[in-house]
């Protein structure tokens, strides 16, 4: 079983990264994690995580960049995560992950910081709901809050 060695640890790193990174732009500091992405760096990476994840729960998803799963709930420092997507190495992401958090009031949290650094509105595009994208090059992670939480929009919760 490969998934406790590797697969657990890089989520949890992904998850208290992007936390991080959002405590330190936002006042959001209890938002739950709803989402997480590990971007794989390599195609042996992501051979080793699409078994873990494969292992942990099912693909609930398929897109170009990788799929997306629905696994057994994982206790992070922001909460239960069950939703994980692999993403295929791509050099457009050399970050280790990204993780969405779900905010109280979206259209109040759009408004306070699409006008501050490092803040990235990415409207509806065919299959991606409306999100907000938070990059800091202090991080190696990406943070995103979208418009309809994905576990919400994938009928999870």
């Amino acid at each position: 079983m490969f998934y406790p060695t590797i697969f657990l640890p890089t989520l949890h790193h992904i998850v208290e990264q992007a936390k991080q990174l959002k405590d330190a732009h936002t006042s959001e500091k209890n938002a739950p994690v709803n989402y997480a992405c590990i971007f794989c760096q390599n195609e042996q990476e992501y051979e080793q995580f699409y078994t873990a994840a494969s292992e942990m729960g099912k693909v609930i998803k398929e897109t170009p960049s990788g799929e997306l799963f629905h696994i057994t709930p994982v206790d992070t420092v922001a909460g239960k995560l069950q939703l994980v997507k692999i993403r295929k190495p791509d050099p457009t992401r050399p970050e280790r992950g990204d993780a969405d958090f779900t905010v109280a009031d979206y259209d109040t949290f759009k408004k306070a910081y699409m006008s501050k650094e490092g803040f990235k509105l990415i409207e509806n595009r065919p299959d991606i709901i409306e999100m907000i994208e938070l990059m800091d090059p202090s991080f190696d992670v990406r943070a995103y809050f979208s418009k309809v939480p994905l576990d919400v929009f994938y009928k999870l919760t």
